[in-house]
């Protein structure tokens, strides 16, 4: 085959050819879109999953979705060492400027824009002049609105008047916030504050948010009615038909067909994920002479993607880790046969040591991404098949 009419695209948050599986998640999000316009009260909206099954791909068709409608809409991805109010901010404004045309009172616009400056000049108010970020803005500060100080405070403020702002031209706003999990506890306590007061208000504002599967439990810590305040998505793997339709689909329209045996083989490989998908799509497209795509093309692809995944899905976060780290993954493995969560009582037993000793390693994988605490006392890895990948380098 011409590998410059390859179609799949394996990458971080990159659209594939065919987003397959979804359509439950983007009419949902149409509905919320609808109601939200139409003034009626609705939840903001959560995507939860492990890496590789496409959540930011269906965060950015989500932002896609709104602006299609005319809403205005910003984005930021949440840092562990990032507090939130300077990118969400920016993320803001972004919004802001995007429906800001059609405002027919200008001064109202430069008000809201004057109080979202108060907002971000607070990320480094107490840092001297030289080191202060100045946001592009330029209106004046206005003092006295969301530059408190207190960040669930000022969101809650920040946010009333962004939506006041939407309402008047009847079109909404949308922040979408990826690997929400990130964000500082005070930061998530702020969304989730600032998000039950629209919600209640019927506010033509949501936020969006996507992170890994604890990501609800870390909503729930700090806030006790966050279970009820959005409404949860969990992004999983695609199912056989999906799986197929994501290989298929592209394909034809370079006039080239799977038979049923290399679909077969392909679905075993990739196990339903969406980035598996297209890895073992692309290298089987690049050795197959023919149409249609045999077993045997898959088989001969195989190895060149799973040494990608090897190097740069998998082993790129191996090597992130502390040796204390890897000793503990190793161990996850070791003792999760289906890769499944598994006790942190049980990694002790196998480490032959104390729970307690291992918090620094287990509490630093957490940190970096790599293992997540599915519920009180067990952890499982962020990446699927990430356990198997470990078994393989250790054998």
């Amino acid at each position: 085959m011409d590998p410059v009419r390859n179609p799949y695209a394996p990458g971080a948050g990159q659209r594939p050819p065919e987003l397959a599986g979804r359509a439950r998640q983007l009419d949902t999000f149409d509905i919320v879109l609808e109601r939200v316009s139409a003034g009626r009260p609705e939840r903001s909206v959560m995507l939860t999953g492990l890496r590789g099954v496409g959540k930011t791909v269906l965060l950015n068709q989500l932002r896609s979705a709104a602006r299609s409608r005319g809403w205005g809409t910003g984005k930021l991805e949440a840092r562990p060492d990032q507090e939130l109010r300077r990118p969400l901010a920016s993320a803001l404004h972004m919004a802001v400027r995007q429906i800001a045309v059609a405002h027919r009172n200008p001064e109202m616009v430069d008000d809201f824009l004057g109080i979202l400056k108060a907002f971000a000049l607070r990320a480094t108010a107490d840092k001297g002049m030289r080191d202060r970020w100045q946001p592009g803005i330029d209106v004046p500060a206005v003092t006295g609105r969301a530059d408190s100080g207190d960040i669930e405070i000022d969101l809650v403020e920040l946010l009333m008047e962004a939506a006041q702002l939407a309402s008047d031209i009847g079109v909404g706003i949308a922040i979408f916030i990826d690997e929400m999990q990130d964000l500082g506890p005070d930061d998530v306590s702020a969304i989730c504050g600032a998000c039950h007061e629209l919600s209640q208000e019927a506010a033509p504002l949501i936020v969006v948010g996507a992170g890994l599967p604890h990501l609800p439990a870390v909503l729930s810590a700090s806030k006790s009615y966050s279970e009820r305040l959005f409404g949860y998505h969990r992004i999983d793997r695609l199912d056989r038909e999906a799986a197929d339709l994501a290989l298929i689909a592209p394909a034809e329209r370079e006039q080239v067909k799977f038979s049923e045996a290399a679909l077969d083989v392909l679905y075993h490989k990739a196990d339903g994920y969406p980035y598996f998908v297209q890895a073992y799509g692309k290298a089987t497209w690049d050795v197959a002479a023919q149409s249609p795509i045999t077993a045997e093309d898959v088989e001969l692809g195989a190895p060149a993607a799973e040494e990608e995944l090897a190097v740069g899905f998998f082993g790129s976060r191996y090597e992130r880790a502390t040796p204390a780290e890897r000793e503990y993954m190793r161990a996850m493995a070791d003792l999760s046969g289906d890769d499944g969560p598994v006790a942190t009582s049980a990694v002790a037993t196998e480490l032959g040591r104390k729970p307690a000793s291992l918090s620094p390693a287990r509490d630093g994988l957490i940190k970096k991404g790599l293992i997540y605490s599915a519920e009180r006392g067990t952890i499982g890895f962020t990446v699927p098949h990430f356990g198997r990948y470990l078994r393989s380098v250790a054998s």
